[in-house]
């Protein structure tokens, strides 16, 4: 009979139900609202997992930037969101998943108003810095109905 050895961790279990949080303001965008997963607190700030989900219509996005993390994933959950990734536009939608490579330079300039994403990034604190963009054209935003 073979025996099952514990392997120390440096993070806590979480198991976060569905009524356990709530969508709110007060992450990196005002225009979006941001559901916990709890991620944060178990590992203790290596990673954050969180919901966003469309609050507002876009008007200006969020400008060019890049966040200075190791890891960060995006998951579309619902709807759809439209980036430029340097000087590309790249459409987002519902089951894709993009791996945004740490300094990536990318604008998010429009999404629908189902819009919900699964955001996974470590560190948990990650910084959001504004540049200077690539000249390229920014297209249009569609209007929600």
């Amino acid at each position: 009979m073979s025996t099952v050895t514990e392997v120390p961790s440096t993070t806590d279990f979480v198991h976060t139900k569905v009524a356990d949080t709530q969508f709110l303001p007060g992450g990196l965008r005002d225009f979006f609202l941001y559901k916990d997963l709890g991620v944060a607190k178990a590992t203790h700030g290596k990673v954050i997992a969180h919901i966003a989900k469309a609050n507002m219509p876009p008007e200006n996005g969020t400008g060019w930037h890049y966040h200075v993390a190791e890891f960060q994933i995006v998951y579309m959950l619902k709807g759809w969101a439209r980036f430029m990734y340097e000087d590309k536009p790249t459409l987002v939608s519902a089951g894709d998943c993009v791996h945004q490579r740490p300094g990536i330079v990318h604008y998010l300039y429009d999404y629908s108003a189902d819009m919900e994403y699964l955001e996974i990034v470590g560190p948990a604190d990650f910084g959001s810095i504004s540049v200077e963009g690539p000249d390229c054209e920014i297209p249009a935003v569609t209007p929600w109905q």
